[in-house]
């Protein structure tokens, strides 16, 4: 023990021990400074300096834009941006869903390829009321679709009938007799009217082309986008005015009659009307006589 306690005082002693530190000239040997020091104060002064230094460099990293440049650091802004991020990438996917349902649609009209399952329950009505009231007939296809396609937009626009008014004015593509009328049945969702070869064909309303292109069934086919997502189909043309993304007003030159395409029959203009995805007949909407 006593061994020990005489280790301890001499390590004590060796860092109390006075030390003196002269700075000299190295040429002249004259002395510049001088410093009385000791191991111990050397040793606190070190976790003095280290103690600064490491407060300086926390304060800096925390107070300062540098925190960002440090791997796995989460900030406020980063987790702002990717909460953005997020709703922005949610609402692309939306909108990419939605534009692939749209051309879906075009792909449908453009073939005709349509069921009409998703419109059964717009047909729907009460059998037994009818049987109890004769004078009832069973609805047209054209009037129910219309009339849902109409409530669903009173939801979302109060003014709906400012905008059939000022915006929906129609006018007919092209006169002529009609030699194969608008049929679900057999699978015919448009009027074929004959005309003349380049008879000039009309726009019915302002709209935006959204298709016009040669297709090997139907030739020219030239396709309007108007509001209240009413679309106008015009098919077997000579030729097209338009292209698409351009912008056209109600009467305005689209195409001129013609017989192109492998399913025409002569000289005629197929029209399709759509309504909100669904094909009606236009001669509810059109007077097609020259009378």
């Amino acid at each position: 023990m006593a061994l020990e306690e005489k280790k301890r005082k001499q390590i004590l002693q060796k860092l109390l021990n006075p030390y003196l530190v002269m700075i000299i000239d190295e040429e002249t040997f004259e002395e510049q400074a001088q410093i009385r020091t000791s191991r111990l104060k050397i040793f606190f002064i070190t976790l003095l300096l280290l103690g600064v230094f490491s407060g300086i460099i926390f304060s800096t990293i925390v107070y300062t834009p540098l925190k960002e440049y440090i791997p796995g650091y989460d900030s406020s802004e980063l987790r702002k941006k990717a909460v953005q991020n997020l709703f922005l990438t949610d609402s692309l996917i939306t909108l990419y869903n939605q534009n692939i349902l749209y051309l879906n649609s075009i792909r449908k009209i453009l073939t005709e390829d349509i069921t009409f399952q998703d419109s059964q329950p717009l047909l729907e009505f009460d059998e037994k009321g009818m049987q109890n009231n004769p004078s009832l007939s069973k609805p047209i296809l054209e009037d129910s679709l219309l009339r849902v396609f109409v409530s669903q937009q009173d939801k979302y626009s109060p003014n709906l009938e400012k905008q059939v008014n000022s915006n929906m004015f129609l006018f007919p593509p092209v006169l002529g007799s009609i030699s194969e009328p608008f049929d679900i049945n057999q699978s015919h969702y448009a009027v074929d009217i004959v005309a003349k070869e380049n008879t000039p064909i009309k726009a019915i309303s302002d709209g935006t082309v959204i298709f016009a292109e040669w297709t090997s069934e139907t030739g020219y086919v030239i396709i309007l986008e108007h509001s209240l997502g009413i679309l106008s189909v015009y098919k077997h043309n000579a030729s097209l005015s338009k292209k698409q993304g351009d912008s056209v007003s109600g009467g305005e030159v689209i195409a001129s009659i013609g017989n192109t395409g492998d399913f025409t029959t002569g000289y005629h203009l197929h029209f399709e009307l759509w309504i909100d995805g669904y094909p009606v007949n236009p001669e509810n909407f059109f007077n097609f006589s020259r009378e």
